[in-house]
């Protein structure tokens, strides 16, 4: 997204005009619910395009809509990368054989089966936190880093993760 530097001129369009006043605001907002300024920038165009579309391709809309109409596009490139994440992780998983996760001794191999399947039915987001925390020996704070999330989300998902953890392995731990 480029904006003049010179500012609008009585000779340009209405929406020439409107766009240099309110793009950087449009931008500054969806940067604020993205992960990244090319992907705020792609997300203000589609914004600003689905209105032009909508008709206001006469008149530039009012501030407040094209806020709103950022904000859903923002939601919705997030859904996206969500559904596109989880596809490629489920094609992923489904193409490779199971591999033991702990070594194999005779005497462990009933537990080691159960702790496997039972972090295989973890959500991706639950699993990560409990082997960096586990096996990573990491701290929230850098589990947090490493993820890109804040240590208390870090910290909850651990939590919700030993839970469901231990009700899929009661049986086998009594």
């Amino acid at each position: 997204m480029r904006i003049d530097s010179t500012g609008p001129t009585d000779n340009d369009p209405p929406w020439k005009a409107w766009f240099h006043t309110h793009g950087p605001r449009l931008l500054l907002f969806a940067r604020q619910q993205t992960r990244s300024r090319a992907d705020a920038e792609d997300v203000v165009q589609e914004a600003v395009l689905k209105l032009w579309k909508r008709g206001a391709s006469h008149s530039p809309p009012e501030p407040g809509a094209a806020f709103v109409a950022v904000r859903r596009a923002a939601i919705d490139l997030a859904r996206r990368n969500t559904r596109r994440a989880a596809r490629e992780e489920a094609t992923f998983e489904r193409d490779q054989p199971p591999t033991a996760w702990f070594e194999n001794t005779i005497e462990n191999t009933e537990r080691r089966v159960a702790i496997e399947s039972a972090l295989r039915t973890l959500p991706m987001s639950q699993r990560e936190v409990i082997i960096l925390k586990i096996w990573g020996e990491l701290t929230f704070s850098e589990i947090g880093t490493t993820l890109s999330i804040p240590q208390f989300t870090a910290a909850s998902r651990y939590r919700y993760a030993l839970t469901r953890l231990k009700d899929a392995l009661a049986p086998i731990l009594t």
